[in-house]
């Protein structure tokens, strides 16, 4: 890599990871008999709805551009903005990642699904988008596990890797880490120091904040509001209490580097400062991570970066809300602290997914069972009203229908996209996207079992066309599986195993039931129905016969009814 000084242009030219979510929005269109039409996912908006951005080519041509208006809550100026980047046409976004030395837990869920939502979306608005999330692989506390610190850091690199597969959180462009980037970082440091904007003591290097005027401007904190113990560390040799370790000289038994104030490592915050101007330069569209982070984190980044570089400028600083476990702050000393792992051994990964984007991204969040099993349990009916759709396509040559679907149709397409899109683009609005998918997945459910729907005039290419329109927008959200039948399979699997049975022991109990019913033992019907509908087990009756599917557990709807 090449050494950095100053105002440093990026590492990389500017990329961004290929994506089809777009391409696939953009292959729908239908229409009706009365050629009302229901327009294409990407084309939706008005003149208020959307922006024009003229670009002028290296021809000196100029073209326009015409972009959903995308607006984002800005931490640094508390109000929302609409989104217009540096580059038009192109975005650079950096989020801080994971210290790499333990499984992820449910608040990095949160963080890491709130911003691949963004990524998505600012992929499927046409964006070229560099992401850019780091690791920080420097473990101290290794020597008190007895491991080497990279190998250490390494291994849970690759366990976090695995939870975002499982979650759908799409690799981003660049993942940098904190060990392969030390010239960047002292390069930073050195410069920080020529600006007069830090002093040494004794091998370690610290920021001045006196130096830097507009220090505490994204928190809202005064510089006397940090007083000395208090999210600050203690010692008497800085010159602020507010000073922060730019440098840290070599401990004994952790892992350390040479530079030229002596042996040690980088203080955390210069660490993000580094590798984000390595690799998208020191003025860029969006940084962003949980709202944790503000203070001390994103607060002192800002000043050490704009210490090494006047014209350093981000522009969108966004932050996710905090977790709370049954309405207390996730804590391992309160015992209420879960990895992603823990979830997912009983859950399915999208149904934490579903869970975590069914609020708002700068909301907190509240995690009880109860929330999660209705989320697993919205999961299912939507998978398989979807799953159902393609079973019935299927079952007809798809050169003998129509290009054409009926009036309430493709009202139902265009007022279901219309709420997307707007609920997204405005501040992401996931919960709202959500809620908008009940009219379209009911009049599938309608045209699939009901004695009306099925008598319906182009009944399967209006079932074809709302199946692919909810798809799309589950593909904007992440929550497209690989297929559906593998996915109810699975959430079939989770509930048997919340539920302690076995699918043997269930049809066991099928059979008991039915045995019941013909010998009109109906009291002995209705507590075996009950009893697995208690564990999260429901009875479906129909004309061939008795299959069970996941549902939210009565004795849990028992129990809310019982709380005052």
């Amino acid at each position: 890599m090449a050494t950095l000084l100053k105002c440093y242009k990026p590492l990389l030219p500017f990329q961004s990871r290929k994506m089809h979510i777009a391409a696939a929005v953009n292959s729908f269109r239908y229409y009706s008999r009365s050629r009302l039409r229901a327009r294409c996912l990407s084309t939706i908006g008005n003149s208020k709805s959307t922006v024009d951005i003229k670009v002028v080519n290296g021809e000196g041509t100029e073209t326009e551009l015409r972009k959903q208006q995308l607006w984002l809550h800005n931490t640094m100026s508390k109000q929302k903005e609409l989104f217009i980047p540096k580059v038009p046409g192109k975005v650079g976004m950096y989020v801080c990642g994971v210290t790499a030395y333990d499984l992820s837990h449910i608040g990095h869920a949160r963080v890491y699904v709130s911003f691949d939502v963004l990524y998505r979306y600012l992929n499927y608005l046409g964006y070229e988008v560099k992401y850019v999330r780091n690791f920080t692989d420097i473990i101290a506390r290794a020597n008190e596990l007895g491991e080497d610190p990279i190998k250490l850091s390494r291994r849970f690199c690759e366990e976090f890797h695995q939870d975002m597969t499982y979650l759908h959180c799409l690799p981003p462009s660049v993942e940098p880490r904190v060990s392969d980037h030390m010239p960047q970082i002292i390069d930073m440091i050195q410069q920080i120091l020529d600006n007069g904007c830090a002093y040494r003591i004794n091998g370690d290097v610290y920021f001045s904040v006196d130096k830097f005027s507009e220090y505490g401007t994204l928190s809202g904190r005064k510089l006397e509001d940090n007083r000395a113990g208090e999210r600050v560390a203690v010692d008497t040799r800085k010159k602020h209490p507010a000073d922060f370790a730019l440098w840290k000289t070599a401990k004994a038994g952790e892992p350390f580097w040479e530079s030229p104030w002596g042996p040690g490592r980088p203080g955390w915050h210069i660490e993000c400062s580094a590798m984000s101007a390595a690799y998208l330069g020191y003025t860029f569209d969006i940084h962003g991570g949980g709202m944790d982070l503000v203070f001390p984190h994103h607060e002192n980044e800002i000043a050490q970066s704009c210490a090494a570089c006047r014209e350093s400028n981000i522009t969108y600083w966004i932050h996710n809300g905090f977790v709370n476990i049954d309405s207390q702050k996730m804590s391992k000393s309160l015992g209420n602290f879960f990895t992603i792992r823990q979830v997912i051994d009983l859950y399915h990964p999208l149904a934490l997914r579903l869970f975590l984007i069914g609020t708002h991204y700068r909301s907190p969040i509240n995690y009880t069972i109860v929330q999660i099993e209705s989320a697993s349990d919205r999961l299912f009916y939507i998978y398989q009203a979807l799953y159902d759709c393609q079973i019935l396509s299927t079952q007809h040559d798809e050169a003998s229908l129509k290009d054409s679907i009926p009036a309430e149709t493709a009202n139902c397409i265009n007022k279901f996209q219309d709420e997307v899109l707007s609920s997204i683009s405005d501040d992401l609005h996931t919960p709202v996207a959500l809620a908008a998918m009940s009219d379209p997945l009911k009049l599938i459910n309608d045209l699939l079992h009901t004695r009306k729907g099925k008598k319906q005039a182009l009944r399967i290419e209006s079932i074809a066309a709302l199946e692919n329109t909810i798809r799309n927008v589950l593909a904007i959200l992440g929550l497209v599986p690989a297929s559906y039948a593998e996915a109810l399979h699975e959430l079939r699997e989770k509930a048997l195993k919340r539920a302690k049975l076995t699918d043997d022991q269930v049809h066991q109990k099928i059979v008991e039931r039915d045995t019941a019913r013909k010998n009109k033992e109906y009291d002995r019907s209705d507590v075996i129905r009950k009893d697995l509908a208690a564990v999260g087990i429901a009875l479906m009756d129909s004309t061939e016969g008795t299959t069970w599917r996941p549902a939210f557990p009565l004795a849990l709807e028992e129990e809310q009814v019982t709380v005052p």
